[in-house]
């Protein structure tokens, strides 16, 4: 039996630099796919939309720690407006990114991952992207069986 299924792409959007996470067709693992310049973002995706079968966008959403949107949202509600506009027929989604960077440094530490790779950046926003992608597929799983 051939199941058709599309990844999931989820996006830890930043001001200089972006996270970019996905699933395997079958939405059962994900992986940390790249960090891109937040400048070349849209070009890049446009390429990778075009060659591989996207059926979600998860994007972070930048909450604070008492549930109000936070300073990062400004930027990342017009991007999630143009993804829309970009890719009308992929769903897009905002999924609450609150503890994902303290958890991305805590994977890298339990990861055995030296201070020095601890401190680059884009390695940081990448893994970020992951937990968001993973969170999101976990929270899907939940309502699925409730």
């Amino acid at each position: 039996m051939h199941l058709d299924m599309a990844r999931i792409l989820a996006i830890d959007y930043g001001k200089k630099r972006t996270g970019l996470a996905v699933t395997d067709p079958l939405q059962i693992i994900s992986n940390g796919l790249t960090t891109v310049s937040t400048a070349s973002l849209e070009s890049f995706l446009v390429d990778y939309l075009g060659h591989e079968e996207v059926e979600r966008i998860v994007v972070g959403k930048p909450t604070q720690n008492s549930g109000e949107d936070s300073e990062n949202m400004k930027r990342v509600a017009p991007f999630v407006k143009r993804l829309q506009e970009l890719f009308p027929n992929t769903p897009v989604e905002l999924y609450d990114e609150r503890f994902t960077s303290v958890l991305a440094h805590q994977a890298m530490i339990d990861g055995g991952l030296k201070k020095k790779a601890r401190q680059n950046k884009a390695l940081v926003d990448e893994i970020s992207a992951c937990i968001i992608l993973q969170s999101y597929m976990e929270s899907c799983r939940i309502k699925k069986n409730q």
